[in-house]
């Protein structure tokens, strides 16, 4: 790769903050910056990794305008998602933002017009599709491990009345951001999701229910896709579901089979015929990175493991490195990102359209194209 060029600013530090030592010691930044609204974050992270501090900003609206910033990587709270990635995008920033892409149909078509209009790099940061668990599983299929795939299944469940989660988040529709269960299902079989059918099951409490006028605890999708016989299945819950955090996939083909492990740690399965099953801990994937980010994908780097998402997600499976890598070199190769927008608009749609005939009893809902 050339010589380090590109100034990046990454908005929103709760885990926001794990991709700042990662952007240092890419050899094509030049350097980092960050924005959060709490001046204290600001002091402390500055110091602890020695930020420019002309680079520190607590207003967001101050970022798109500056000429010696080139990419923003947006880690806010879902709500501010679309405003702030448009707003990046329209300033003529290559942007990043982590998932959802949005939260209406309407703005992810507004995010795929601003994106073509700038001529910018887009990408959805989405972990699901970098986990060390998810790279094992794409390599059987496009090696031809797995034969033909046949079906495929994805689950994100999770209780996030934890302590630590945004007030937003109480009562929110379980597929409203559905990506992280949906897009290992797509992408595995490398197409786009075209109808959905979904159910929800059970209900809510009145308060959780009366916050988005969603009564559904949990929310089940089958999704057809574009040019494939494959169904893809999957189920996602929120509150009022009692079970061990669990984000996950499986995929069923003609000549092997790989499930999730349903507890963490306890190792994933390899079904290879007949009856003959195997557990298996699937390989660290540093060897897909270049040197000097290599190490990012062990647990042991993640900086603060108490934050909610990683007691839950276990370090997001060591993605974070890649999710940067392959930024960054869209950006210096001029080429349009694995999750450009086209792509995450149909990943993020598939959950909104899921919700949506879920709301109108199991009606199949048509998936906007975006291409």
């Amino acid at each position: 790769m050339s010589q380090k060029q590109i100034t990046v600013v990454i908005v929103g530090l709760g885990f926001g903050k794990e991709f700042i030592p990662i952007y240092q010691a890419h050899p094509n930044i030049k350097a980092v910056g960050i924005c959060t609204r709490n001046p204290k974050t600001i002091d402390e992270l500055a110091t602890k990794f020695n930020l420019d501090r002309n680079l520190c900003f607590t207003n967001f609206e101050d970022v798109p305008n500056r000429d010696d910033v080139d990419a923003i990587h947006i880690v806010t709270p879902v709500p501010d998602h679309a405003r702030m990635t448009l707003a990046s995008l329209n300033a003529n920033k290559h942007t990043a933002c982590t998932i959802p892409m949005a939260m209406t149909k309407e703005d992810c078509q507004a995010i795929v017009d601003a994106k073509k209009k700038s001529g910018k790099v887009y990408m959805m940061m989405e972990t699901a599709l970098y986990t060390r668990e998810f790279l094992y599983g794409l390599n059987l299929a496009e090696t031809g491990q797995l034969g033909r795939i046949q079906m495929v299944r994805g689950s994100h469940i999770q209780d996030m009345s934890m302590p630590g989660w945004d007030e937003y988040w109480k009562g929110f529709p379980p597929m409203l951001n559905g990506t992280h269960a949906i897009s290992p299902l797509l992408r595995i079989n490398n197409t786009k999701a075209e109808t959905v059918v979904c159910h929800g099951s059970g209900r809510l409490s009145d308060d959780l229910a009366s916050r988005h006028g969603s009564p559904f605890a949990m929310e089940t999708a089958t999704f057809t896709l574009k040019n494939s016989d494959v169904i893809a299945e999957a189920t996602r819950s929120l509150f009022d579901v009692v079970r061990q955090y669990r984000e996950s996939y499986d995929v069923y083909g003609t000549k092997m089979s790989f499930e999730w492990e349903q507890l963490e740690d306890e190792s994933h399965v390899i079904f290879d015929g007949g009856e003959n099953a195997r557990r298996i801990d699937v390989p660290d994937t540093d060897e897909l990175l270049i040197e000097p980010i290599k190490h990012f994908t062990k647990r042991q780097t993640i900086d603060d493991p108490n934050h909610v998402s990683f007691l839950q997600g276990a370090g997001h499976g060591g993605s974070h490195p890649h999710l940067v890598q392959e930024f960054i070199a869209a950006i210096v190769e001029g080429r349009d990102s694995a999750v450009d927008a086209t792509t995450a608009a149909n990943y993020t749609c598939a959950g909104i359209c899921a919700h949506e005939s879920a709301m109108k009893g199991g009606e199949r809902i048509q998936i906007p194209t975006f291409d």
